[in-house]
């Protein structure tokens, strides 16, 4: 029984955790080809191949002239449309592309918007139905500190020696307003390590402080070394409130400040390097179903609106490229060569898979050094307290671990 306990027991916990994390990806995913697939098959378009996951299949299946698969990679998920093949699938599974029969713009726009479309209609049930769960935890972390990290952290606190103190509130990072601590978060990964003005209320009244975020080496991300007040509700970061429609509004608004930091000149570069990839989106979901099934669920629900955005992007190989072509076709009144389409097609899918590649590389890499550093710590702390009962006897001791605080800037 011992053995069960301490060994099979949390084995099989972890390993369902895992499954469950790999399901509700895929289901994101499924969803949001079921919408291409839905509206290729109404409009009567050919429909070869339904696949979540790329690459060689697990299981596959054909009904009604159609291969259903699962395949291997779990990066995604694709409907083969020959003559719509938004994505360029075929050249991604390494097949023959073929003669494109060229439909109506109108149907190819139809097609490309049911996708994302989909992920929106996902994200409104789900936030409908956390509204009706009681067990859901939602509340907002506000901005005010409790304190500063010990020195062993971050070397002294930025913010503490710019003049932060305990009790202030933030009310604005680099001139952005921040309502909560996951705002403010994101504002000091988007500020860098560059000089920024925080806006602060202390006794009822403002002030503007300055302060240098210094950047983390091992989780790589910035910090100002200050520490939240305790998070009474329980609630993560993406579970503000009740109400499905500050749900929603949270998710786009954290999307769309992501990609105002792309598009700016000042902030694009501290915006990447802040960008996480497939492992970092995987490691959130297993944590969040094991902290809480519905913090989970709530992580699917953002999930699934960074989908439809990012899809709605007007880049070649996405959807909005695809709606752009279309919009295109349908103003102008004639069509971009297929020729085109197909050379910034495969162009930017050598792009895009380059960029997953690279940010897969750094989340792993990330993940390494935090575990790397944990297992120094527990030895530390193991040896540390092995040294505090010598201390019983002889009188010296040491211990050393970081704090407990979860919610320092920058975790």
């Amino acid at each position: 029984m011992e053995i069960w306990h301490t060994m099979i027991a949390p084995w099989l916990a972890t390993a369902g955790y895992i499954a469950l994390c790999v399901a509700l990806f895929s289901f994101a995913i499924a969803f949001h080809e079921f919408g291409h697939f839905v509206a290729a098959r109404a409009l009567g378009l050919r429909v070869e191949r339904f696949s979540i996951g790329f690459g060689p299949a697990i299981w596959k299946w054909r009904r009604g002239g159609i291969e259903y698969r699962i395949s291997w990679i779990f990066l995604g998920g694709y409907v083969s449309i020959p003559d719509v093949d938004p994505e360029g699938t075929k050249m991604l599974e390494g097949e023959d592309a073929g003669k494109r029969v060229q439909i109506p713009a109108w149907k190819e726009l139809v097609v490309a918007v049911a996708g994302p479309l989909m992920n929106i209609l996902l994200a409104v049930a789900l936030a409908f139905i956390l509204a009706a769960v009681p067990q859901a935890r939602f509340g907002e972390h506000g901005t005010e500190i409790a304190g500063f990290t010990p020195p062993s952290v971050l070397g002294p606190s930025p913010a503490e020696q710019a003049g932060m103190k305990p009790g202030d509130r933030v009310l604005a990072v680099g001139g952005n307003r921040v309502a909560t601590w996951q705002e403010m978060l994101t504002e000091v990964q988007i500020a860098d390590t560059r000089p920024t003005k925080f806006l602060v209320e202390r006794d009822g009244a403002q002030i503007e402080l300055e302060i240098t975020p210094r950047r983390e080496p091992v989780s790589g991300a910035c910090m100002i070394g200050a520490v939240s007040m305790p998070n009474e509700t329980g609630s993560a970061a993406w579970m503000p409130s009740r109400n499905p429609l500050r749900q929603l509004a949270w998710d786009a608004g954290t999307i769309f400040r992501v990609l105002k930091g792309l598009t700016s000149k000042r902030e694009m570069k501290a915006t990447g390097k802040a960008l996480g990839g497939p492992v970092m989106i995987a490691e959130e979901i297993y944590n969040s179903v094991r902290r809480n099934f519905w913090d989970g669920i709530g992580f699917l629900r953002f999930l699934n609106v960074n989908l439809a955005v990012f899809n709605l992007l007007p880049i070649p190989v996405l959807d909005g490229g695809l709606i752009l072509f279309a919009l295109i076709a349908l103003v102008f009144r004639r069509r971009v060569p297929e020729k085109v389409i197909g050379a910034l097609s495969t162009c930017f899918m050598v792009l895009l898979m380059g960029l997953m590649a690279l940010l897969m590389y750094r989340d792993v890499a990330r993940s390494w050094r935090i575990h790397a550093r944990a297992r120094t710590l527990a030895v530390q702390e193991a040896q540390g307290e092995g040294a505090q009962d010598d201390q019983n006897t002889q009188g010296e001791g040491a211990a050393a671990q970081l704090p407990e605080d979860a919610d320092g800037l920058g975790d």
